[in-house]
């Protein structure tokens, strides 16, 4: 799930810039705040000539141009997270009348996922619906995923089937492996005689277990022709198992909730690399030349696969009725790891821009594009934690020289303003969801959340670093 980028960083430079904020000295502009009794005293202009160094671009000081840079970050993310809070209110309801249901394939791409590979066959096997497939491509694994795969389709003959990939051509990425699943499906006859338009793929991780009712949520959006694709909601299934884990839980919810639904309206909807449901015949159009594809090289080729499904004329869709969970990753490291791979993939689709300004509607691009922009602005504002602790620390040796505290209240309200307001929305929203929690949990957790979204700052370097240096592995999340 990559499109979760757009739900944390900008928001979260909102506590860092909110000290360059607080107000003018009366000499002029500071990124240390204003001081109540006069002009800072040494040790503060110390700070402002650490941050400035008398610089000017443009005509404006270096700190000034810095403090309303800041601003217009902040306030483009509040307005743009305040409107799409605001349209995903709206209710959309699919009703049907009766008709055959459609065939759903899952394709289910595994590299060394003996932990957790067993537990989502049984949960897709157990399905009520008659027309399903589940199809296990086994990217050259080291452990017992093929094995487990095995005894499965002993168990359901018919219903389960296997694909293994040998090296040099496994282990290419999760896009080579899902576009091998399908030439599979074409090559062996399971798909004959069968409608494209009728037949639904759908991507599951290997640790994805998908809600019971899914497909009767699902299959009402694939009525319209124009849909290609829909997405389900994400969870986390072990959200119990501490902060990390919850935190997670609440980012996809937040995600899915917001972010998505409101995309509906825009024309926008994302596909994620877990619980995407896509029709055949669309993803048809995405094949090259010769027959590769329909999935990228991409880090995120769920990412790039959503957008040239919108840039190809179909609709995407986001079904908030239902839902696959993922194992939350319970280590910092791991996770910063896992985000660093989102990241690079999102820097690697900027080479989609084009497509984007070419094909796309305008109200949807112009959503494309600012989420495509997202990995520049995070590593912008990952950069005013620097000038935050410049202007503590001169603040604080203002303080000390003038033998008196040199901050304003505003030091405190604005930033909780500027930092926290989204909490209290986000709260709401996934206690909606966790309602065991109880509204004053989730809006106590929602501030936790804010700080969560630093890890964005880690990973964006890393990823910018991998990039730079030339390197495009897939980085797995491992199982627990």
């Amino acid at each position: 799930m990559t499109d979760a980028l757009s739900t944390v960083p900008l928001w979260a430079g909102r506590l860092t810039a909110a000290p360059l904020t607080t107000g003018p000295l009366p000499a002029g502009p500071s990124s240390a705040g204003p001081s109540p009794a006069g002009p800072f005293p040494a040790g503060a202009l110390m700070t402002r000539a650490l941050v400035a160094d008398g610089i000017r671009i443009g005509g404006l000081p270096l700190d000034e141009l810095l403090l309303w840079s800041s601003i217009a970050i902040i306030v483009m993310a509040g307005c743009y997270n305040t409107a799409l809070f605001l349209i995903s209110r709206r209710r959309f309801r699919r009703s049907r009348g009766p008709r055959e249901q459609r065939f759903y394939v899952f394709l289910l791409a595994c590299l060394n996922e003996e932990k957790v590979l067993a537990e989502s066959l049984a949960r897709i096997t157990a399905l009520p619906a008659r027309n399903t497939l589940a199809l296990v491509i086994d990217d050259a694994s080291d452990d017992r995923t093929a094995d487990i795969a095995r005894t499965a389709c002993a168990a359901h003959p018919g219903k389960v089937h296997l694909l293994r990939r040998q090296l040099p051509n496994a282990r290419k990425g999760k896009g080579a492996a899902l576009n091998a699943g399908i030439a599979y499906l074409r090559s062996s006859g399971l798909l004959d005689g069968r409608d494209p338009r009728d037949v639904i793929v759908c991507v599951v991780d290997a640790d994805g277990r998908l809600d019971q009712h899914v497909i009767q949520a699902v299959d009402p959006y694939f009525d319209d022709p124009r849909t290609g694709g829909t997405q389900i909601g994400v969870r986390m299934y072990n959200r119990n198992k501490g902060l990390l884990a919850r935190l997670q839980d609440m980012e996809f919810v937040i995600y899915g909730d917001i972010f998505q639904s409101a995309r509906r309206s825009i024309g926008s909807v994302g596909m994620g690399g877990n619980g995407q449901f896509m029709r055949l015949a669309a993803l048809d159009t995405l094949l090259g030349p010769d027959g590769s594809g329909p999935w990228s090289d991409s880090l995120t080729e769920d990412l790039d696969l959503g957008v040239r499904l919108i840039a190809g004329g179909w609709t995407n869709q986001h079904c908030t009725s239902a839902a696959v969970s993922q194992q939350a990753v319970l280590d910092v490291r791991r996770l910063v790891r896992q985000r660093s791979r989102w990241f690079q993939g999102h820097l690697q689709s900027a080479g989609l821009v084009p497509l984007i300004v070419k094909e796309v509607p305008t109200r949807a691009a112009v959503d494309l594009l600012y989420h495509l922009s997202s990995p520049v602005l995070i590593l912008l504002t990952s950069l005013l934690p620097v000038s935050f602790l410049v202007a503590v620390v001169g603040t604080v040796i203002g303080s000390v020289e003038a033998g008196r505290p040199l901050i304003s209240p505003m030091w405190v309200l604005g930033p909780y303003v500027l930092s926290f307001t989204a909490a209290y929305v986000y709260g709401w929203v996934y206690s909606r969801r966790e309602q065991g929690l109880g509204l004053v949990r989730a809006v106590l957790l929602s501030h936790v959340f804010i700080f969560y979204g630093y890890i964005w700052f880690a990973a964006g370097w890393w990823g910018l670093w991998r990039m730079l240096t030339g390197k495009r592995t897939w980085l797995k999340t491992a199982r627990t």
